[in-house]
């Protein structure tokens, strides 16, 4: 895995954990923000920095409530992850940066350059975004117990050493022999917090739920339909358990809107919800499409 750093960052509350992957000449390069999803963390984004190579600067936020922006306190949910983006941003001196998000980070990316303009440019969302369908009796709270209950219940969850959680995430349907990497090792591990035999993943309960029923929020679901800048959208052939029906079709996506938008869409054949950033073709898609957006 590439070597990176890790900086602090304020925002509204107290400070953010960033990682950052520098490049190899950082007055002349781009830079890219890069949002996680819903239970990750920055580190879901190092395939994605390795692919780049050097030939942008890669920063990528542990979102409020995640690793070690856990310590943050409320409120959670899109706008304020938004919103502390927008400070990263603005932090770092940059206006009119490329924003990439995975997963509810896309819903995230999209609703931060529609409240942000001047802070973002052309945006790059993978798996994420676009509203998915819904049974319309369900309350918000349980859509998002549908859509990402196995991710919820793993919060619950104790865990007795480092190796018991590796073991746990390598039985997951999404990551096979071949989509285990250092990489997705290091990503899991930062997740992993307390003391063993009691270790338990990084992220707050209160934060995932609030976050998870803003995706409903009409605010929200709108913002890749007012995007200020162009867009394209990489989408996952497969699901969150590596079923063959992903979050995403191209039926799915008219019903949602996508086509009358300034939204490019890309189907990724080969991945999951998971691999589309984590695993070496999806990273290297991911890392393509970053650098013609900052073109």
């Amino acid at each position: 895995m590439i070597p990176y750093e890790e900086i602090r960052v304020p925002v509204a509350g107290g400070e953010t954990a960033a990682l950052r992957w520098p490049a190899r000449d950082p007055g002349a390069a781009p830079v890219i923000v890069a949002l996680h999803g819903i239970t990750a963390n920055a580190l879901s984004w190092a395939a994605v920095a390795r692919h780049l190579d050097g030939r942008a600067t890669l920063i990528a936020p542990d979102l409020r409530g995640r690793a070690a922006s856990a310590g943050l306190p409320g409120p959670y949910g899109i706008a304020a992850h938004a919103d502390d983006t927008a400070a990263l941003a603005a932090w770092l001196g940059l206006d009119g940066v490329v924003l990439a998000g995975h997963s509810m980070g896309a819903f995230v990316a999209a609703l931060a350059a529609v409240r942000h303009p001047e802070r973002f440019g052309e945006l790059v969302l993978v798996d994420g975004g676009f509203g998915f369908p819904a049974p319309t009796h369900l309350s918000a709270d349980e859509l998002m117990t549908a859509v990402i209950g196995p991710a919820m219940d793993r919060l619950s969850m104790t865990f007795t050493d480092r190796e018991a959680y590796r073991s746990f995430w390598r039985a997951h349907p999404a990551f096979g022999a071949d989509a285990w990497s250092p990489e997705v090792d290091a990503y899991i591990q930062r997740d992993l917090t307390g003391e063993e035999p009691a270790m338990r993943s990084s992220c707050l309960l209160e934060a995932v739920r609030t976050d998870g029923v803003g995706l409903f929020q009409d605010e929200v679901l709108k913002a890749v339909h007012e995007l200020p800048h162009p867009a394209v959208l990489l989408w996952a052939e497969r699901g969150l358990m590596n079923e063959e029906q992903g979050l995403y079709d191209e039926s799915r996506l008219a019903t949602a809107g996508q086509p009358g938008t300034g939204v490019r869409a890309v189907r990724v054949d080969g991945v999951n919800h998971y691999t589309v950033l984590t695993g070496d073709k999806g990273a290297g898609e991911v890392a393509r499409s970053l650098l013609e957006a900052a073109r």
